[in-house]
């Protein structure tokens, strides 16, 4: 048998050394947040491990682990008919679970009586969890971040998108965390990440990066809809450089109708959230916006949403947070398009060349 047990201190830096990652836990535990790229093969379903911890709790404990046993041991052997059978015997697995190593203890036991080369976290996924909290910091504090600016409808997302795909180091943010960072930004259908999942997603792509190539990131508060940016993350790009994204109003409303169609496509939805600004603007103002966007006329709301109640409070903002952000470079395209975009990203690449 080939078993070994690494603390997930080690583990983090050596994920590529795997070729394949199991999370041992149960549906919910690996939804909430798991390693990147694991796959999930439980050992107690949801269901399962609720009623073993209502018999643990309310019989015993040997009670539980003895039916815990018997579940455990069927669903093991589902996985290795399913996953396992076709794979070499040079397949060298990482297993963990919560944190006792129980469920993922089974999982590897067998894998390693097969024959197979199984590396275990040593205290699971609390530990990982508490390893990446450590090591974000790190990370962030050696990359040369360059901080996209811009009011809202600017284009800062398309220009990221632009960034990246000619190839410059881009952290969206935004994409992440899928929200777009604003009282309105709630994408329909598009759930957020839990906390512990955002976090992880922000370390696996910072730990990809480059330390001597520049990172674009742009310019977001402490929280993109309900999940928060991790503090050092927040306090590297409030001392950066900054780029100061710029369009005319009439192409950042031209932008927003197009980033932001489904509130066309669904006015009542647009109403209730414009409801959140009754608290900024004032209740006749937001529902005369209401009724201009009842009546069809939704550009000159978007127009108003823009000159009265973002732009000021972006500027405020960013003012008082950004350091460098009153000596920015100011940066344009000739509009709101990709080309526009893609035009303006090569022509920021090719001056850090």
């Amino acid at each position: 048998m080939s078993l070994t047990t690494l603390p997930a201190s080690e583990i983090i830096g050596r994920l590529h050394e795997f070729d394949t990652l199991i999370d041992a836990r149960s549906e919910g535990e690996y939804l909430e947040d798991h390693l990147p790229g694991a796959v999930n093969w439980p050992t107690l379903h949801n269901e399962e491990r609720r009623d073993i911890g209502i018999l643990y709790k309310q019989v015993n404990a040997f009670e539980a682990k003895k039916r815990g046993a018997a579940i455990a041991a069927r669903n093991i052997a589902t996985h290795i008919e399913r996953e396992v059978i076709d794979k070499p015997k040079d397949w060298k697995p990482l297993t963990y679970c919560w944190r006792g190593g129980q469920r993922s203890g089974a999982l590897s036991l067998i894998l390693g009586q097969i024959g197979f080369r199984v590396t275990l976290v040593e205290g699971g996924y609390k530990a990982f969890r508490a390893a990446v909290v450590q090591d974000i910091p790190r990370l962030v504090s050696g990359l040369q971040w360059r901080v996209i600016c811009g009011t809202t409808g600017s284009g800062k997302t398309r220009l990221l998108q632009a960034l990246s795909a000619q190839g410059a180091q881009v952290i969206d943010l935004e994409a992440l965390a899928n929200h777009r960072s604003s009282v309105l930004g709630a994408i329909p259908g598009l759930a957020q990440p839990t906390q512990k999942r955002f976090d992880t997603l922000v370390w696996d792509a910072v730990r990809r990066l480059e330390p001597t190539r520049p990172v674009y990131i742009e310019s977001e508060s402490k929280k993109v809809g309900n999940v928060a940016v991790p503090t050092s993350l927040i306090e590297a790009m409030r001392q950066s450089p900054c780029l100061n994204l710029m369009l005319p109003d009439a192409e950042r409303v031209s932008l927003l109708m197009e980033d932001y169609d489904f509130f066309v496509r669904d006015v009542e939805h647009f109403c209730e959230r414009l409801q959140v600004l009754a608290e900024f603007r004032g209740k006749v103002v937001v529902e005369g916006w209401k009724a201009s966007v009842r009546a069809g006329n939704i550009e000159p709301v978007v127009q108003e949403l823009l000159t009265q109640h973002y732009d000021p409070t972006y500027l405020q903002s960013m003012r008082r947070n950004f350091r460098q952000f009153e000596v920015a470079k100011i940066i344009a395209p000739e509009d709101h398009s990709t080309a526009a975009m893609t035009l303006l990203a090569q022509q920021m690449i090719k001056e850090t060349q």
